[in-house]
């Protein structure tokens, strides 16, 4: 599938250690082989955050499967990672979903995990998600991207603000003007999404950032990228994955909560 210039190869990849190396996920479900038999020229790591309930791990699969899954378990953190090809190269996408950052007090001091600290310095590229029904998960943008800086005094920041559960227009806390201003004072971009009702939404949000971050890492003409040298976070990956979408359709199947 083609959309603005990037091509997906529709599977999702295993690549670390936790698995069978190549295993696949296909939109139905099935275990299919790699479409890729080159290894891929770049390598693309994305970290998402945000509060607590934002949808951040219901995002990153409804990208990854084009499902929507309403209810996780409290997330540690994961690392996924896709195949595909950005203006005819291949490209390996790593996505590090993370737990939730919380304000410690009324100053807008977070409170932010080692494990988050580490994904941030490892990252090339920053997902920031908040829920247009919570407006304190809004208010956590702004000292988050704070925090980002501190990590990264100098460096060019590539993100994107998702605002998420758009669906929900009559709960809404944070309007969509707010939401362009906060991506602009950051240097970011802005998507308001529901990552129940609009794959397509959440799809060119998360390809808008690919694209922008390829053409970074291919203007750096060979220096060495920030976080090369570091090991990468470890997580479940896919398997983690398969388990927790087995999970919740078990789960919707034995009650009639509603997902």
């Amino acid at each position: 599938m083609l959309l603005g210039g990037v091509q997906h190869s529709v599977q999702i990849s295993l690549q670390s250690g936790y698995g069978p190396q190549g295993a696949t996920w296909s939109k139905s479900g099935a275990t299919e082989y790699p479409v890729l038999d080159s290894v891929p020229n770049k390598i693309i790591k994305l970290v998402v955050l945000g509060g607590s309930n934002v949808g951040k791990t219901a995002l990153v699969v409804r990208f990854l499967t084009k499902r929507f899954i309403g209810d996780y378990e409290p997330n540690t953190g994961a690392l996924y990672s896709r195949k595909f090809t950005i203006d005819g190269e291949q490209i390996s996408l790593q996505v590090q979903d993370t737990p939730f950052v919380s304000l410690e007090d009324d100053n807008d001091n977070i409170c932010c995990q080692e494990q988050i600290n580490r994904s941030i310095y490892w990252a090339d590229g920053f997902v920031f998600v908040y829920s247009i029904t919570d407006y304190n998960s809004y208010r956590l943008i702004r000292p988050l991207y704070q925090h980002i800086r501190k990590i990264h005094p100098n460096a060019n920041i590539p993100l994107l603000l998702m605002a998420n559960k758009g669906d929900l227009l009559r709960a809404r806390q944070v309007s969509s003007k707010e939401g362009l201003q906060m991506a602009s004072e950051l240097g970011g971009t802005y998507s308001e999404v529901s990552a129940r009702e609009n794959y397509e939404g959440v799809q060119e949000a998360f390809q808008h950032l690919c694209q922008e971050l390829s053409r970074m890492i291919g203007s750096c003409n060979g220096e060495k990228r920030r976080g090369l040298h570091l090991i990468r976070p470890k997580s479940p990956n896919m398997q983690d994955l398969k388990r927790r979408l087995k999970q919740a359709l078990t789960s919707k199947g034995k009650s009639a909560t509603t997902l």
